[in-house]
């Protein structure tokens, strides 16, 4: 099958207020159990999108940065060749993909990630009744005992494409794709644009034309894992101000 499409990600951690919007809707949408205070104090808290914070300056001029970290989605993944049963690898569009039911925990992804995004379950996942109802019946409820990470809601992205086809009755193309509500959990709660999703190999599309901002980089790039997740960097207002005298 031909590489029709090339998911991607660009974070504008310039926009990046630390609200947490994206947090609460990926756990939302993802089936994600509720991290209690025993959870972070036993260092078994999940979360496949989380805010670092950043302190700039010296008190009193100290000014807080957030920047969200989610599964890169590399080209080059270190935490798939690790895995002896092939339950992590990558797809032809762009995903690093994670198969629930060939994993048998071994923990050697994590280990190999240099982003710290994948998450063992040592607990079978539980939610309060109240909250059975929410649970998201496109999304596998993990069990205990195997791995699991950031999917860019590829559940959306296939529903996109069924609802695509069975409007047009005919064999699908970018173009039509795009029309499609595809966007991941993370980007469509984010209250400041801070997370833009799109494909990649669209020269038009957004996500493509933001990675090629100025400000643009990659979390690490030096160690080759080449992800398809482009970072565009703060603006410093002194730097402006002197562009402009």
């Amino acid at each position: 099958m031909a590489n029709e499409h090339k998911w991607g990600m660009v974070v504008d951690i310039d926009r990046c207020t630390g609200c947490q919007a994206c947090v609460v809707a990926c756990q939302a949408e993802n089936n994600i159990p509720i991290n209690e205070e025993k959870d972070f104090l036993s260092r078994r808290a999940k979360q496949w999108i989380r805010i670092d914070r950043v302190w700039e300056g010296e008190w009193p001029n100290v000014k807080a940065r957030f920047i969200p970290i989610l599964c890169q989605h590399c080209e080059n993944a270190p935490c798939e060749p690790v895995c002896p049963v092939y339950a992590t690898y990558h797809n032809n569009e762009g995903l690093n993909v994670q198969v629930y039911n060939r994993c048998v925990g071994t923990r050697y992804c994590a280990n190999n990630c240099p982003y710290q995004v994948r998450f063992f379950n040592f607990f079978d996942p539980e939610w309060p009744s109240s909250l059975w109802n929410q649970l998201n019946p496109d999304v596998t409820v993990r069990s205990r005992g195997i791995m699991e990470k950031c999917t860019f809601c590829v559940q959306r992205i296939r529903r996109a494409e069924r609802t695509i086809e069975g409007q047009r009755g005919e064999e699908l193309s970018d173009q039509k794709l795009k029309e499609g509500n595809f966007m991941p959990a993370c980007v469509t709660a984010c209250p400041t644009d801070t997370l833009i999703f799109g494909d990649m190999k669209d020269p038009n599309s957004e996500v493509s034309r933001r990675s090629e901002d100025p400000r643009h980089y990659k979390l690490l790039d030096k160690l080759g894992t080449d992800p398809n997740v482009v970072y565009l960097k703060k603006v410093d207002p002194h730097v402006v101000e002197e562009a402009h005298d």
